[in-house]
C-alpha cells in the first residue's frame, strides 16, 4: 500500500468520527466558548471541518506564507451547513489523495508568517500532521460539547455517553 493509499484510508476513518463529533453541535451556541482565551464553537468546529482542504494545499504547494494569505475562517452558524461544509473539504481532501503523486511526497512544505518560519517539513510529515491537528481539535470540541452537557459519541470505542456504559 502506497502512502497516499495510506493516508486515505486514515482521512476515511477519521471522518467517520469527526463527522458524529460535528454533528452534536446544537444550533445556538456557535457564539459560545469556555473561557476568554478559547475560540468559539464557531471558529474551532470549521477549523475541523475545514482541515481536509490542506491535504490538496500541501501536495500542491511548497508553502503557506500567513503574511500574504491571512486566514480567513469561514462563517457557518448552524450544524446543518457545518455538516454540508465539512462534505465539502473531505471530498477535496480525497480527491487530492486519490491523484496525488507519491515521490512529491518527499518535497519540503513550509509554515511562515513572512520571515518567521514555523516549520518546514516533507509533504508527507505536514499531511500527518494535518490529520494530528483534526485529532487534537476534535478532542478540544469534546470537552466544548461535555460542558454544554450534549453526550460525547465515541471515537476508538465507545465513550461514556453510549448505550453500553449507561
Amino acid at each position: 500500500m502506497s502512502m497516499l493509499q495510506i493516508f486515505l484510508k486514515e482521512l476515511e476513518q477519521e471522518a467517520i468520527t469527526t463527522r458524529k463529533m460535528l454533528s452534536r453541535i446544537p444550533d445556538g451556541k456557535y457564539d459560545w466558548k469556555p473561557h476568554e482565551k478559547s475560540m468559539t464553537m464557531q471558529n474551532l468546529s470549521t477549523h475541523i471541518a475545514e482541515l481536509p482542504t490542506w491535504v490538496p494545499m500541501v501536495l500542491n504547494t511548497t508553502e503557506l506564507d500567513f503574511a500574504t494569505a491571512p486566514y480567513e475562517p469561514k462563517k457557518i452558524d448552524n450544524t446543518k451547513d457545518l455538516m454540508t461544509f465539512f462534505e465539502q473539504c473531505l471530498i477535496e481532501g480525497r480527491t487530492a489523495l486519490q491523484q496525488g503523486n507519491e515521490e512529491r511526497l518527499n518535497d519540503m512544505w513550509t509554515l511562515r508568517n513572512g520571515a518567521q518560519v514555523y516549520s518546514t517539513d516533507s509533504k508527507a510529515d505536514v499531511i500527518r500532521m494535518t490529520f494530528s491537528q483534526i485529532i487534537h481539535h476534535r478532542a478540544q470540541l469534546g470537552v466544548y460539547l461535555r460542558l454544554l452537557d450534549v453526550p460525547i459519541p465515541g471515537s476508538y470505542g465507545p465513550s461514556a455517553d453510549d448505550n453500553q456504559f449507561n
